[in-house]
C-alpha cells in the first residue's frame, strides 16, 4: 500500500503472479483493507455473491476479483487500485510471446534449465539451514527436490503422504527420489478420521473457500515439515507452466467440438469434473435466475487470439494458479508458520513459459516435454518417463464407507448455510451414489461439505 499525501490518494499493488492475496470492502463511505478475507469479518454483510457461488460449484475455488461475499472484492495480480476513485490500473499481464522457434527442444530446454537453477538457489534459506521440500513422486516436485539437493549443503528434508492400506500411492516414486537426491524422507499417513475431522480448522484458515481435497494434507504436512525445517518449497506450477495433461481433454475438444456440439467455454467449465452440469438440478429456481445471465471470466482468455494452448495455460496460471494453488499454499504455510515457496509459479519462470513454443510443452501425449529436457539429467528414467497420476485424495471411498451419515447430517439439515441455496434431491442421490457411472460423486460432495464447514467457520 503507498499514500500519496499530496494527492490523498491510496494505492494497493498486488504482486504480478498473484502470490499474496488482498481484500477491500466495495461499498460505503469507509472501505476497510486487509491481506485476509477473514478480518473483514466486522465490516461487511452475510449476503453471499451468487455468481461467485456459481463459480465455486464450477471450479473449486472463486476466480478473479469477486468473494463468496458480496461485499468483498480481492485486487487482481499485477493491478493497482486506487482510493478514493476505485480506479484500476493494470501494470503488467501475462502474454503469448513465443520467441526462438527455430530452435530444437534442447535449446529451449537448456535456457529454461539456467533460469530454475537461478531461482531455486534465490528460494533457499542460507546455507547453514535446512530445507524442506514437498515431495510427491511426480515430475514437477521431484525436479525441485533435485535441485534443491543439487545446491543446498545442509540437510534437505523432503516430506510425502499416504491414505492407508486401502489406497494407492506414490511412495514407490517418491522414495526412490529421495534416495537419489540422499534427502531425510518422512511419510506422514493421514487417516479418513483425520481428513473428516480437521475439515472446520482447515476451513478457517483459508479465505475463500477451497474444494479441493488436498487442502488437509497440505495442512497436516506442514505441521510435519514445521518439526525439521522454517522453510519449504513445492513444485506447483509446473502444470499451468509447461503443458500438463489436464489439457488434453481441452484441445481434443477443439478438434472434434463440432462432433460433440460442445463450445469452448462449455468444454472448460465441465474439464474441472465438477458441478458445471449439475446446476439447473442443484440450485434453488432463484438461484439459478440470478446467474443465469452473468459472464464468466474465462471468456476474455479463452476466446483471445493466442495459441489454444497458451489459452488454456494462461487461465490455469491466472486464476487457478492465483485463486486456488497461491492462496491455498500461503494460507496453509501460514498456519504452519512455515515458510513457504513455489520456484515453478515464480514471475520469471511462467514469463518464460510464455516465450516456448506450444509444442515443446504439451504436444499428443507427451506432455512438459521442455521440462523433462530441462532436469532429465538430475533425475531418474523412472521419474522422468512416468505417467502422470497426480495426488489423488480418496474422498469417493471416504463418503462411501466413512463419512456417508455425517455428511447426510451436514448437508440435508434444514438448518445448514447451503440450505437457502441448493434442491436437496440431487445431495441425498449423490449421498446415495445413485447413477455414479463416472465415481464423481465424492468429489462434488467434499465440494459442498466444504462450502458449508466453511460458511459455518465465517458465520459473523
Amino acid at each position: 500500500m503507498v499514500w500519496d499525501r499530496e494527492k490523498q490518494v491510496l494505492q494497493l499493488i498486488r504482486d504480478r503472479i498473484g502470490s499474496r492475496t488482498l481484500y477491500y470492502t466495495n461499498t460505503g463511505a469507509v472501505r476497510w483493507i486487509a491481506p485476509q478475507l477473514r478480518t473483514l469479518s466486522p465490516h461487511r454483510s452475510s449476503d453471499l455473491d451468487l455468481v461467485a457461488l456459481r463459480d465455486y460449484l464450477c471450479c473449486a475455488f472463486v476466480p478473479r476479483e469477486r468473494t463468496l461475499w458480496e461485499q468483498v472484492r480481492e485486487l487482481r495480480p499485477g493491478t493497482v487500485l486506487q482510493f478514493p476513485n476505485d480506479k484500476v490500473q493494470t501494470y503488467w499481464q501475462l502474454q503469448e510471446q513465443i520467441t526462438a522457434i527455430d530452435q530444437p527442444l534442447v535449446w529451449h530446454g537448456d535456457r529454461l534449465r539456467e533460469l530454475l537453477d537461478q531461482v531455486i538457489q534465490e528460494y533457499l534459506p542460507p546455507q547453514n539451514e535446512p530445507v524442506g521440500v514437498f515431495l510427491s513422486g511426480g515430475l514437477d516436485s521431484s525436479g525441485i527436490t533435485a535441485l534443491v539437493a543439487k545446491f543446498h549443503n545442509s540437510p534437505v528434508h523432503t516430506f510425502s503422504i499416504h491414505f492407508g492400506a486401502e489406497c494407492p500411492n506414490e511412495l514407490e516414486f517418491s522414495s526412490l527420489v529421495a534416495t537419489h537426491c540422499q534427502t531425510q524422507h518422512h511419510i506422514l499417513e493421514i487417516t479418513f478420521a483425520d481428513m473428516w475431522e480437521r475439515l472446520p480448522q482447515t476451513m478457517a484458515y483459508l479465505d475463500d473457500p477451497i474444494g479441493d481435497p488436498l487442502t488437509i494434507p497440505n495442512l497436516l504436512l506442514g505441521r510435519l515439515a514445521k518439526e525439521s525445517v522454517q522453510v519449504v518449497l513445492n513444485g506447483e506450477g509446473g502444470d499451468p507452466c509447461f503443458g500438463g495433461p489436464k489439457n488434453q481433454p481441452m484441445l481434443i475438444n477443439s478438434l472434434y467440438g463440432s462432433v460433440t456440439n460442445q463450445d469452448s467455454l462449455q468444454a472448460y467449465l465441465i474439464s474441472f469434473q465438477k458441478c458445471a452440469a449439475d446446476l439447473p438440478q442443484l440450485l434453488k429456481p432463484e438461484v439459478l435466475t440470478a446467474i443465469q445471465t452473468a459472464p464468466w471470466v474465462f471468456e476474455e482468455d479463452l476466446y483471445s487470439q493466442a495459441s489454444y494452448l497458451n489459452r488454456l495455460m494462461a487461465m490455469n496460471i491466472k486464476f487457478k494458479g492465483a485463486d486456488q494453488i497461491l492462496t491455498k499454499v500461503s494460507n496453509l504455510n501460514q498456519a504452519a508458520d512455515l515458510q513457504g515457496r513455489s520456484p515453478l509459479f515464480d514471475q520469471r519462470v511462467v514469463d518464460l513459459s510464455m516465450k516456448i513454443p506450444p509444442e515443446y510443452k504439451l504436444s499428443g501425449v507427451s506432455e512438459k516435454a521442455v521440462l523433462k529436457q530441462a532436469i532429465a539429467d538430475i533425475l531418474p528414467d523412472a521419474i522422468i518417463h512416468r505417467s502422470k497420476s497426480g495426488m489423488m485424495v480418496p474422498v469417493q471411498l471416504g463418503f462411501r464407507k466413512y463419512w456417508q451419515q455425517q455428511a447426510r447430517d451436514l448437508l440435508l439439515n434444514r438448518h445448514a448455510a447451503i440450505a437457502p441455496y441448493f434442491n436437496q434431491l440431487p445431495i441425498r442421490n449423490w449421498l446415495n451414489y445413485q447413477g455414479d457411472t463416472w465415481n464423481r460423486y465424492g468429489v462434488k460432495l467434499w465440494l459442498l461439505v466444504s462450502l458449508e464447514i466453511w460458511l459455518q467457520v465465517n458465520r459473523k
